[in-house]
């Protein structure tokens, strides 16, 4: 049986693969930036599982980091699907085209 950093070793590579499917598969940007934030809390979860596993604080460290390059990344992305959708009415990845200045 194996132990629980070892099933959130697991936990995490399976939220990991949901969250690459959902960027690469869907049309959707708000979508596409959820699937990518259950990608980015997925590495939370392995940095944390490692760090229980290895007995230091290290991982812990690092997830702090990620927590804020997920803020960063959902404060300007929430910003270009306010401005796609102010300049087409739609939040579909084809229509980014038209935010290239």
């Amino acid at each position: 049986m194996p132990s629980l950093p070892e099933l959130g070793i697991y936990f995490s590579l399976l939220l990991f693969i949901t969250g690459l499917f959902g960027v690469m598969f869907r049309k959707n940007l708000i979508f596409m930036m959820l699937s990518v934030e259950v990608m980015l809390n997925a590495a939370n979860l392995a940095f944390i599982s490692a760090s229980s596993m290895t007995n230091t604080i290290d991982g812990q460290v690092i997830m702090f980091f990620v927590m804020a390059v997920a803020a960063c990344e959902a404060g300007i992305g929430l910003a270009l699907i306010i401005s796609l959708y102010r300049a087409k009415s739609s939040v579909e990845i084809d229509d980014l085209r038209i935010l290239r200045g």
